[in-house]
């Protein structure tokens, strides 16, 4: 449902700045004032800082727009983005944002402050270079918005952008999804595609985006419902298309139904993927706020695959939950990017219940690789406690299950990428009921939690 309203925005937040300011007053953010160089430089400070506090770059080399990267590279700020200091709500706030998506977006017409500023030339962007073998300078938060001619649905995702020259970019689409069935629409009707791609929004957004939503589904209700009904968007003059109307900054062009060009980049593994041939973006122009900050994600580290594997995880947790109610947690692990490997916490009421898990897990999400389910004894996202029930409560010829040619991740290089092919193994690490459960338990020692060692070693 969408609401218009056209009354003054000076008070309207939910946009990237209110975020910024949301992690200063938490301690979760610092700020880099010397100038530092795109290319290598900028990324090589953001590793350092995976896993810790956001970062804000002031004085970006020969660019007048500072650099924000990091931006909910924890599953604490992700949590925050959400509206939450508790990591632990984060699949709820997912799931019920996907399921209850009637809450009205209020749009406005035309007076967004990205009309602010203009330019028809990429140069005036920090698009960072990550890689030494990279293609060249990506913009990798991107959010493209089509119409799909077919049906006339809008449809938003993300998608990294290869800098050719000051006018084109190589936009990396997955075949079968949804952008690339817009695409093709056009493409057989030999038509352009017109977009309109915004960076720099309220993270909440960049989450809402980054969801493999069915198809028809918008968005934007999505992001709106995690943002309790507070989403503007305006409709872009130029593309007709309903975007957030706090963006910093808005590319305004076309997806060229005729032209492609070779791109490779590093994926959520950390490894280059293989090289292949990519529709071209043609600029029409920019659009940028007072003071614009370009935000950038850094590939294959904390902030790309939170924001690509969490989604996940909670329409794991849902659909498996719909197999084993008993399951308490999914969690994609580190060790598997946030993609290929995941534990599954279950209360096992039956022998069996373990394998439907697994089996819902593999069919919730089809790139995962590798899963384990265990008791609820043991924490999931504790990899010691995980390798712990592997070790004792699995006997491999009973409780493996290896699932051959089943379709698979393109990221992973050891399988087959041409073909989408892989082989895939489910472990069942849980206890079996068919010895006493004291078998199993792990000794405790009454009172261990209250020891303080402090006062024992003081003198």
């Amino acid at each position: 449902m969408i609401q218009k309203d056209n009354s003054n925005i000076t008070n309207i937040h939910n946009d990237i700045r209110e975020f910024i300011e949301l992690l200063e007053n938490e301690d979760e953010i610092i700020r880099i004032k010397k100038n530092v160089n795109s290319t290598f430089e900028l990324p090589a400070i953001v590793s350092k800082l995976d896993g810790n506090k956001a970062v804000i770059f002031e004085n970006v080399e020969n660019k007048t727009i500072p650099v924000i990267s990091n931006l909910i590279g924890t599953r604490k700020r992700f949590a925050m983005a959400m509206g939450s200091k508790e990591k632990n709500d984060i699949h709820k706030i997912i799931n019920n944002s996907i399921n209850n998506r009637d809450i009205k977006v209020k749009t406005i017409n035309n007076i967004s402050p990205y009309y602010q500023n203009s330019s028809n030339n990429l140069s005036i962007l920090p698009i960072v270079t990550h890689f030494e073998k990279d293609a060249g300078p990506y913009i990798t938060s991107s959010i493209v918005y089509a119409k799909d001619q077919e049906n006339g649905n809008q449809n938003s995702s993300t998608h990294r952008l290869l800098k050719l020259d000051d006018k084109n970019m190589a936009i990396r689409m997955v075949e079968g999804r949804h952008l690339h069935k817009c695409f093709m629409y056009s493409k057989d009707h030999r038509e352009d595609l017109k977009v309109a791609i915004v960076i720099g929004v309220h993270p909440a957004i960049n989450i809402a985006a980054a969801y493999q939503a069915s198809y028809g589904i918008d968005e934007m209700h999505i992001a709106n419902t995690i943002l309790n009904g507070n989403l503007l968007l305006d409709i872009n003059k130029y593309s007709q298309l309903l975007i957030p109307a706090m963006s910093e900054i808005v590319l305004e062009g076309k997806i060229l139904y005729d032209k492609t060009q070779e791109e490779w980049m590093v994926e959520m593994l950390k490894t280059y993927d293989f090289r292949r041939q990519q529709p071209v973006f043609e600029l029409e122009k920019i659009r940028f706020r007072d003071g614009a900050i370009f935000h950038d994600i850094l590939p294959g580290y904390s902030e790309h695959r939170l924001l690509m594997g969490l989604p996940v995880e909670s329409k794991m947790l849902d659909q498996v939950k719909n197999v084993v109610p008993n399951t308490s947690q999914v969690f994609l692990t580190d060790g598997g990017s946030n993609w290929l490997t995941a534990v599954i916490q279950i209360k096992k009421r039956v022998e069996g219940e373990s394998k439907n898990a697994l089996l819902a897990a593999f069919a919730a999400h089809p790139s995962l690789k590798i899963a384990i389910v265990v008791d609820e004894d043991i924490d999931p996202t504790n990899s010691v406690e995980v390798e712990y029930a592997i070790s004792t409560r699995c006997q491999a010829d009973k409780d493996m299950i290896i699932i051959k040619n089943a379709k698979g991740s393109s990221l992973d290089p050891s399988s087959d990428q041409i073909n989408l092919l892989t082989t895939k193994l489910g472990i069942d690490a849980t206890a079996t009921l068919l010895k006493v459960k004291e078998r199993f338990e792990i000794a405790k020692i009454p009172g261990e939690e209250n020891i303080k060692l402090s006062e024992y070693l003081s003198e």
